[in-house]
């Protein structure tokens, strides 16, 4: 809507050229930032002259963590700053802004991704793997699932998740253009049920109750509200699942069922 200030939580809403610094910032070796390249966690790059009291590492690490336990609603760099012992101001000379800091912190998890051998194995098995991957990554990191990346962080750990996922589709017969479409179909889909899951189990944190408990409540007065002869396939489909999955949704059997139907969907596509 027009006048209606616009959320700058997604990833590329950053100065484009301090974000790259940033993402590919020199190691202690002097090379550029990469995923072979970054220290072990708790290590920043050797430094002369006086100790410095935090790193970008430290600074990213600091966000992912809130991130992780509150959403990234609630991240600020006052927060990040106080988990570090650091004042605001000083945290803005490690990372200038939230916006290049959220580039930083998909960047980082993605290049923390496990990442299995997809050599020799067949296809399906390859789109497989990649699939429960990113399921893991969205699962470990829920504000991930949310956060839009139609500007992805274009730094090491996002070019090292892209290029193990298109080898799910490498050798198949498909031209450039269809190996990222392939892709894209695939990480959707994962996106989209770990959105049910995740929502399946904030509403039982926010409510104390599990989605079988709520409906348990709501049943005796639902009998009454609800006319089974007015809408007989949502009742009789709906009682099915319902009694199948314990709730209106069940995010794992989303998940199997779909992933089979994203398998038979790309086969036309392979030779």
């Amino acid at each position: 809507m027009a006048g209606q200030k616009q959320s700058k939580d997604r990833s590329g809403a950053g100065d484009p050229l301090r974000t790259l610094e940033l993402l590919w910032r020199p190691r202690a070796s002097g090379t550029p930032g990469g995923v072979a390249d970054r220290p072990a966690k708790g290590d920043g790059p050797k430094q002369r002259g006086p100790k410095q009291r935090s790193s970008v590492d430290a600074v990213v690490r600091a966000a992912i963590a809130i991130a992780d336990a509150e959403g990234i609603g609630a991240l600020t760099m006052r927060r990040v700053a106080g988990e570090l012992g650091l004042t605001p101001m000083a945290t803005y000379t490690y990372v200038p802004g939230k916006a290049e800091l959220i580039d930083l912190m998909l960047d980082e998890v993605y290049a923390e991704m496990d990442r299995a051998d997809l050599t020799g194995q067949p296809w399906q098995e390859r789109v497989t793997r990649v699939a429960a991957e990113n399921r893991t990554l969205l699962t470990e990191h829920p504000w991930v699932a949310y956060l839009p990346t139609t500007r992805p962080p274009l730094g090491p750990g996002q070019a090292a998740k892209y290029d193990h996922e298109l080898q799910a589709f490498d050798g198949l017969g498909l031209d450039d253009i269809t190996m990222d479409a392939a892709l894209t179909f695939v990480l959707g889909f994962v996106t989209s049920v770990a959105r049910i899951a995740i929502d399946t189990e904030r509403a039982a944190a926010d409510s104390t109750m599990t989605d079988q408990q709520w409906w348990d409540q709501a049943r005796p007065l639902l009998a009454q509200v609800f006319d089974a002869d007015r809408y007989p396939l949502a009742a009789r489909v709906g009682t099915a699942a319902g009694a199948a999955h314990g709730s209106a949704h069940s995010a794992e059997y989303a998940y199997e069922f779909g992933l089979a139907r994203v398998l038979a969907a790309l086969t036309p596509l392979v030779r």
